[in-house]
């Protein structure tokens, strides 16, 4: 099944992918209409989104499912130096697991240290309900990879130049003679 989304944000039922593996995963191809783009750049303080396109494939994974999504993007951005408008193209893929609330492969939290590796794939996600929003994954990596601190290119920072110094010392230093 396949097909472009029209509605937002995309929700899949865990009992819509319980079937599917991934080698037979549900393809969702995902072009965001210009309301959404608008709605979504007034939410991550973009000037502009012009396009943001997602194919996502979703799997049974355990009791709940795995998303996969290759995505492309496009933001206008203002340039943090000269405050001109300028475009990005963004891209990304990721991969998420997700469980619902109750499940054996859920994370349990313990109040314990934690430690972190690198190499270990993430926990899964746990959702309450029986829906997850895939949409909501794919505006969370878009969102990573925005530069916070945005520049257009070949903008450079010029530091405005020194004021003279201002002391009583400098004053009495202008007006005295030059040595030969």
């Amino acid at each position: 099944m396949s097909g472009v989304i029209a509605a937002w944000p995309l929700t899949v039922r865990f009992e819509d992918v319980a079937r599917r593996t991934q080698t037979d995963p549900l393809h969702r191809r995902i072009d965001l209409g210009a309301a959404e783009r608008r709605e979504v750049a007034r939410d991550l303080g973009l000037e502009g989104l012009n396009r943001l396109e997602a194919d996502v494939r979703l799997s049974a994974w355990h009791d709940g499912l795995r998303i996969e999504a290759d995505w492309r993007g496009n933001v206008t951005q203002i340039c943090g130096i000269g405050l001109d408008p300028f475009d990005s193209a963004l891209s990304g893929a990721f991969t998420v697991d997700v469980v619902p609330a109750g499940s054996l492969h859920a994370p349990v939290a313990d109040d314990v240290e934690i430690v972190l590796d690198l190499e270990v794939d993430d926990p899964p996600d746990v959702i309450e309900g029986d829906t997850v929003d895939v949409g909501a994954y794919l505006i969370e990596h878009l969102a990573l990879e925005i530069d916070p601190f945005p520049r257009k290119p070949g903008a450079e920072f010029m530091p405005p130049e020194a004021e003279p110094e201002s002391s009583p010392f400098a004053v009495l230093r202008a007006i005295k003679p030059k040595q030969p």
